[in-house]
């Protein structure tokens, strides 16, 4: 099993800047993908950034700008530095990780960790 432990969220003015940090543990091995889902409010939960075992990323487009995905692959664990933040970036924020073995696929996912941008 994985476990995935989220860190670095807390309370920041709009324009300021926050890292958070998931730190993956258990079967390490077959992790293809970590990430992190935001979910705010009266809202769906979507995609923030995402990183492959390959270096790949992806942002959504309200955070490509302001957001950096990287990964420390002696730690396991993948950090999001979030720059430039705003109201709309208020929410929980759920890292993930895949684990693929063979032709199986599991998520996992963090506790999720509050961010809240105040105006």
């Amino acid at each position: 099993q994985v476990q995935l432990v989220e860190s670095g969220g807390g309370l920041v003015q709009a324009g300021g800047s926050l890292r958070l940090s998931c730190a993956a543990s258990g079967s390490i091995i077959g992790i293809n993908a970590m990430g992190w889902y935001r979910q705010a409010p009266g809202k769906q939960r979507e995609l923030v950034a995402g990183i492959t075992s390959g270096g790949s990323t992806n942002y959504a487009d309200s955070v490509k700008d302001r957001f950096t995905i990287s990964r420390d692959n002696a730690k396991n664990t993948v950090y999001l530095q979030m720059n430039s933040l705003k109201p709309e970036d208020t929410a929980v924020y759920y890292c993930y990780a895949y684990r693929k073995i063979l032709a199986s696929m599991t998520q996992y996912w963090g506790q999720g960790t509050q961010v809240t941008v105040s105006s």
